[in-house]
């Protein structure tokens, strides 16, 4: 069954950051929708503890975004972008080459293996081999990922911190600083892009719902560069899944209590590490699922997620949840009442 399919207006899409239209991070729009019902409630962010109850478990993403593009030039001098996405083991990367535009920038794919792009400061990107899996066609042989070895002149994080850029997409109208796209979960540096559903959260909203008995349960999920354009499913990342949040939520599966997902990324970990059973373990990894209708979910009963692209792969994972209907109402509801979409938007909770 194809995705959601839906006609998305400019307007609606968040072109900066909350705080510069005026709000504070908690100040974004909260769509509550309950699948038991279809009910829709609109809200603040800031009203979420209103619709949680004492024993919900919320599952987190500590993965904070690092400043993975870097600028380009490939032999000749032509101007290019390389957006980091993945690290592999053995010291390799999966990398996206775009061709920067005057707002953003798109895909570029005229390359070829062993070409090498010069980076800042004498840095070196070589490009071994196109990144494609068994289960991943090529589309029209255009090559999107690449597995590429970095040659830096000086350690990584260091080296990012200091040349290293947010990646962006068009609808963003110019670059902000990191921490605009970094949540009050962060524990390690590691995302291509901004495990954006944690976002709205603060210090004191935290606060305030662990005061009123909602547990919260990290894990870590590397994310890696998202697919706009051709509406890919999500490649493989890596994850991490602590002992002790994995019997929080197995505690709370036991005892009937809800298990809600901030976001597709700590979902997407979670129910990686759930056996056929529903129940959850640790470990750690490289996970390649794709959670679509046909799979289902075993172990997430909400989900706190921004709005999605048309066609997004990540709709599937929403319906796998709330079933076409209801996703079909909440969605049309969300373009009807002007509500923003991507990662500096309005968020979507969809409960039982």
């Amino acid at each position: 069954m194809a995705a959601l399919s839906f006609e998305l207006p400019p307007q609606l899409e968040a072109g900066e950051p909350p705080e510069a239209r005026g709000l504070a991070r908690d100040g974004v729009r909260l769509l509550v929708s309950y699948r038991s019902d279809n009910r829709l409630v609109h809200a603040r962010f800031r009203e979420l503890p209103a619709f949680l109850c004492r024993g919900d478990v919320l599952v987190i993403n500590t993965s904070g975004t690092m400043k993975a593009a870097l600028r380009a030039e490939r032999a000749g001098g032509d101007p290019l972008e390389l957006h980091l996405s993945t690290c592999l083991p053995a010291g390799l990367w999966v990398v996206e080459v775009r061709r920067p535009l005057s707002q953003g920038s798109q895909p570029f794919f005229s390359l070829e293996p062993g070409e090498v792009l010069v980076l800042p400061q004498g840095g070196r990107a070589v490009l071994h081999a196109p990144y494609v899996r068994s289960s991943r066609a090529k589309a029209a042989n255009q090559l999107r990922l690449w597995v590429a070895t970095l040659e830096l002149p000086e350690p990584l994080e260091t080296y990012l911190d200091r040349y290293g850029f947010a990646i962006r997409y068009g609808y963003v109208r110019q670059e902000w600083p990191i921490d605009y796209y970094r949540s009050v979960f962060v524990t390690e540096i590691g995302s291509a892009e901004m495990p954006s559903a944690s976002r709205p959260f603060t210090p004191e909203l935290v606060t305030r719902l662990v005061a009123e008995g909602v547990q919260f349960a990290p894990l870590l999920l590397h994310t890696g560069v998202a697919s706009l354009e051709a509406h890919e499913p999500p490649y493989e990342e890596y994850y991490r899944v602590p002992a002790e949040s994995a019997e929080l939520v197995n505690a709370a599966l036991r005892q009937g209590r809800r298990v809600i997902a901030i976001g597709t990324t700590p979902m997407r970990a979670l129910e990686t590490v759930a056996d056929q059973y529903g129940v959850v373990h640790p470990g750690e990894g490289w996970t390649d699922l794709v959670i679509t209708p046909q799979r289902g979910l075993r172990v997430v009963s909400g989900l706190l997620t921004g709005f999605h692209e048309p066609r997004a792969s990540h709709l599937a994972l929403l319906e796998a949840l709330a079933g076409r209907e209801h996703l079909e109402r909440a969605y049309a509801a969300a373009l009807q009442e002007g509500y923003l979409w991507h990662e500096f938007g309005d968020v979507h909770l969809i409960l039982p």
